[in-house]
């Protein structure tokens, strides 16, 4: 069925103005983003089929251009669009926590923190800089590394602390293996921020190996000693 042979009330963009976005089904607040189908279904039909592809809305935020693409009517323009409204559901969801938000302790860090990673296939390492009050005064993405490496220097992470007055910093970097167990590499590391922080007066107060399914903790595991 075309959607010009759906009632007028039963069409997506009809049925947000007169119900509100909130009584919508996740097809049909899809379908609107999507705008158009294909010759072979509607728009809606369209986004019934991307939703069952990837097994739940939710899963879109761990899709890529190539895993959307492979779905039968999905080009690079409409894939292009659902990338950004997921990036932006992730943004949203982070602002809306707030950076007043205190960044008190290692579960609380990581559930903030967390959709940062989803679905990455190499490292990344961020800097969380916080104020005395603990709050967060910017998260800055340092580099981006290879499958199993990233390359970071203590230079680069205390320059930005200087710059924003940071009174603590939090190291996050993630594991893509899923496997969140400290390198030599990543202990030896974590050692040298925590002796820099001190010369400094900048501490380290942690350092967070983040999976999809959960953390390691330096500070909780008691390896904040240089």
């Amino acid at each position: 069925m075309k959607i010009k042979e759906i009632p007028i009330s039963e069409r997506p963009r009809e049925k947000l103005l007169k119900y509100g976005r909130e009584n919508l089904t996740d097809a049909e607040l899809l379908s609107i983003v999507l705008k158009t189908g294909t010759k072979d279904c509607n728009v809606s039909e369209l986004a019934m089929k991307i939703i069952r592809a990837l097994d739940g809305i939710e899963n879109l935020k761990y899709a890529s251009m190539n895993t959307l693409t492979k779905i039968k009517g999905v080009g690079s323009v409409k894939a292009t669009e659902l990338l950004v409204l997921s990036e932006l559901a992730k943004r949203i969801n982070r602002k809306s926590m707030g950076n007043k938000s205190k960044y008190i302790n290692p579960k609380t860090i990581y559930e903030y923190s967390k959709d940062l990673f989803d679905g990455l296939k190499q490292e990344y390492f961020y800097c969380l800089y916080l104020n005395s009050k603990k709050e967060l005064i910017e998260r800055k993405l340092l580099f981006m590394g290879t499958l199993n490496k990233s390359v970071v220097h203590p230079r680069e992470i205390f320059k930005e602390a200087y710059r924003l007055s940071a009174s603590s910093i939090v190291c996050l970097h993630n594991h893509p293996s899923g496997d969140c167990t400290p390198s030599i590499e990543d202990i030896v590391f974590t050692n040298s921020l925590v002796k820099i922080g001190k010369i400094n007066g900048i501490p380290l107060v942690d350092h967070l190996i983040m999976t999809d399914d959960g953390y390691y903790s330096f500070y909780e595991n008691n390896r904040m000693v240089d």
